[in-house]
């Protein structure tokens, strides 16, 4: 994550640093910068740790739908591409990659993004805003291009990995009653006691809930530099004439 403080207009590494020197201090060889989706609540430092310590960024190919989509809305110029060129790994369904001696594999999961993936890599699930702590639920599906329908279907093919497959979550906001921070569960926890997917719970009760929910949050905090950042790869946009990047408002836009 890279910090930034709104109200300056100020970034800080300080959150990329600590990984930084972790990465430093237990010797690892980084070989992957891997990205769920274009986030929408903070911004990405991949390329400030890929700068440091190495390592491909990547994420799903569907990224370029995202692309065109907030282009739009941000009125971007030619001078950003559409096309994913920014990252160096655009993955599909199916896709696989190492890391050392372990093999990961790439599940497209649609539904909070068109983009999301959930990367797969042995035993363990690293499932972004897809699934969150059972206690909690699931992501909201109400940004340009998600769907609540799509969603469900997503969240279908993660509960469909092994019972024992540890599930990482993506975020954790300490749901009433806990509290303490949570990441971790099981693929068998979900399916027993997701409040919003578990026990079976149809489609059509789920997406009900879903776009009930959904209509009730506020967009998040730093959701119009996330997006302007995050979809050139954690780059900010290009210098103006007086040497100065600018991050654009569009209002009424979102």
């Amino acid at each position: 994550v890279l910090d930034f403080d709104y109200a300056s207009g100020r970034t800080d590494t300080r959150s990329a640093d600590e990984v930084i020197a972790h990465v430093r201090a237990e010797g690892l060889d980084i070989r992957w910068i891997l990205e769920t989706h274009v986030h929408a609540d903070h911004l990405s430092a991949a390329p400030y740790i890929q700068q440091r310590v190495g390592g491909q960024i990547g994420i799903g190919e569907k990224i370029t739908v995202v692309q065109d989509t907030f282009g739009k809305v941000f009125n971007e110029g030619t001078e950003f591409q559409r096309d994913g060129s920014q990252f160096d790994r655009l993955f599909r369904e199916g896709d696989t990659f190492e890391i050392g001696g372990l093999r990961g594999r790439v599940l497209h999961t649609p539904g909070h993004t068109p983009a999301c993936l959930t990367y797969v890599i042995e035993d363990a699930a690293f499932v972004g805003d897809t699934l969150f702590m059972p206690d909690f639920g699931t992501a909201r599906c109400d940004f340009p291009g998600g769907s609540a329908e799509t969603l469900y279907a997503s969240i279908q093919k993660i509960l469909a990995l092994p019972d024992e497959t540890r599930v990482f979550v993506g975020h954790d906001y300490k749901a009433p009653g806990r509290d303490t921070y949570a990441w971790e569960t099981t693929v068998g926890e979900q399916k027993a006691l997701n409040v919003h997917v578990g026990a079976g719970k149809p489609m059509e009760d789920f997406v009900r809930m879903r776009q009930a929910r959904d209509a009730t949050l506020a967009m998040p905090r730093l959701i119009i530099p996330s997006l302007q950042v995050n979809m050139r790869a954690g780059q900010m946009p290009p210098p103006e004439e007086d040497g100065k990047t600018y991050l654009k408002v569009p209002v009424n836009g979102l």
